[in-house]
């Protein structure tokens, strides 16, 4: 799997979209997943009577840790280094990829283990290191099941929520053994079968491999700790083997003080896999005994979303899924169609953000959605993502005679006379109005239908009868 072939160049999410509702295999594992996670998910958050005010306490410390990311970041960088890490600063996807390579390539090493990490795939990191002949084993079992059938993920929290068992039991039996141990012979598709087979399998590699890469969920400006929260225990094998640490972080994934990680550690769980909290959360502050730690701060396109008076809310993301998990357009479609590491809701506000409209891919995410709201109501920390899709809407490029028909409806509404005038001539032409429109304008009509034109207009109407006095 090319990580730039997978995100970079694909058609517009309707293109996308079109081919995955076919799919009717992907739509029935999409729903039983998304409808399971949705229900733990409610269950855990009602036990919760202050659920209200954590997501307003999350969202406050969120944004006042945006408005003040250079102090929290350079405070940061001071405790991680007085702890005995290093740390770099990639402006970009091609430095930070830079910086990890040389990295690696110090320890003499040729092979990686990874933790689950979206800043990564983000940036392309697998294929860059591949290039410099160094190969990146993931160690989550979902991300575990993309690369070995060399796919793309289609979830934030479950990469893999597209492929079933079975599917999952033949991507071992034929992919697992070029990465390692083979899977056991005769091995079934229950869970625990499967689950094994990794685990056999990961426990070869994390024995062997003496670098780890990781991402975070949070990092604490007061120590330099960061914080990783897991549910296989994955990460705490990465995170402590290895000889050498590479964390490689979003800026925007900061909070202040470890008070402020209290609140977070009661959000996410829930909001992600419908648990009080994580089986894993490992937490650690610079280099320890026998091991080197290097901290990559990656920004590649999050300071131009902060200058976004609107669109900087979206860094308030804390990777969970929830807005996934409700969406009905996510729930027939599926991660793929997004085109981007970053599926869903969040990821048509985010993506667009992060590399900047223009794209047809791009221009087309912030209209991946129905507005309906229930991604807003789901966020652990009130991301507006209706608020935000119709902000990009506005900055999308759109075709001329869109463009034409809108200036034209401008100019119209912009004086109540034109108002009223094209009423009257619409009026008088009701009975002219086609059932279906001509040309492109016919997907319009196709998919909706033409309610009867009164014979006296609104407008008559108030007039004739004074104002509607009765």
């Amino acid at each position: 799997m090319s990580g730039s072939a997978t995100f970079l160049g694909m058609p517009a999410f309707p293109r996308n979209a079109a081919v995955a509702v076919q799919d009717s295999q992907l739509r029935f594992n999409l729903r039983r997943a998304t409808h399971t996670i949705r229900g733990k998910r409610a269950s855990a958050v009602a036990e919760l009577p202050d659920w209200a005010e954590l997501r307003a306490a999350g969202k406050e410390i969120k944004d006042h840790t945006l408005r003040h990311l250079d102090r929290y970041l350079l405070q940061l960088e001071e405790a991680v280094t007085a702890a005995g890490g290093h740390v770099h600063w990639a402006a970009d996807a091609g430095e930070a990829n830079r910086i990890v390579a040389d990295l690696v390539r110090a320890t003499g090493e040729t092979n990686v283990v990874k933790v689950k990490s979206m800043a990564t795939q983000e940036i392309g990191l697998n294929e860059a290191l591949a290039e410099q002949g160094i190969s990146a084993y993931e160690t989550d079992l979902a991300e575990l099941i993309v690369q070995l059938g060399d796919d793309w993920p289609s979830h934030i929290l479950v990469p893999a929520i597209h492929r079933n068992r079975s599917e999952i039991r033949e991507i071992f039996q034929e992919k697992m053994a070029s990465f390692g141990r083979a899977a056991p012979e005769g091995l079934t598709d229950e869970p625990r079968a499967l689950a094994e087979a990794a685990r056999l399998h990961l426990r070869e590699r994390f024995l062997s491999t003496k670098v780890a890469i990781s991402g975070a969920n949070f990092m604490i400006a007061e120590t330099g700790t960061l914080v990783v929260l897991e549910s296989e225990g994955n990460g705490r094998m990465c995170l402590t083997l290895p000889e050498t640490l590479i964390s490689v972080v979003g800026i925007e994934k900061l909070l202040p003080t470890w008070q402020d990680l209290e609140v977070f550690l009661q959000l996410l769980p829930r909001s992600s896999t419908g648990e009080r909290m994580n089986p894993y959360t490992s937490t650690w502050t610079g280099a320890v005994e026998g091991q080197e730690f290097h901290l990559v701060l990656l920004d590649n396109g999050r300071t131009r979303v902060l200058a976004d008076e609107v669109g900087r809310q979206a860094l308030r993301c804390i990777r969970c899924s929830a807005c996934l998990n409700v969406c009905p357009v996510y729930e027939r479609v599926g991660g793929h169609a997004y085109g981007s590491v970053y599926p869903g809701p969040i990821g048509a506000i985010l993506t667009p953000q992060l590399r900047g409209m223009g794209s047809e891919l791009e221009d087309s995410l912030p209209y991946a959605s129905t507005l309906c709201g229930a991604c807003f109501d789901a966020c652990p920390v009130a991301i507006d993502i209706p608020e935000v899709l119709v902000h990009l809407r506005g900055k999308a490029r759109h075709p001329r005679a869109e463009r034409l028909g809108m200036r034209a409806a401008g100019w119209v509404f912009n004086r109540p006379a034109r108002l009223a005038g094209a009423q009257r001539l619409a009026g008088r032409l009701r009975r002219y109005v086609p059932r279906r429109l001509p040309g492109p304008l016919a997907a319009w009509t196709d998919t909706r239908d033409l309610p009867d034109i009164p014979a006296e207009s609104f407008r008559d109407w108030w007039s004739r009868t004074g104002g509607g006095a009765r």
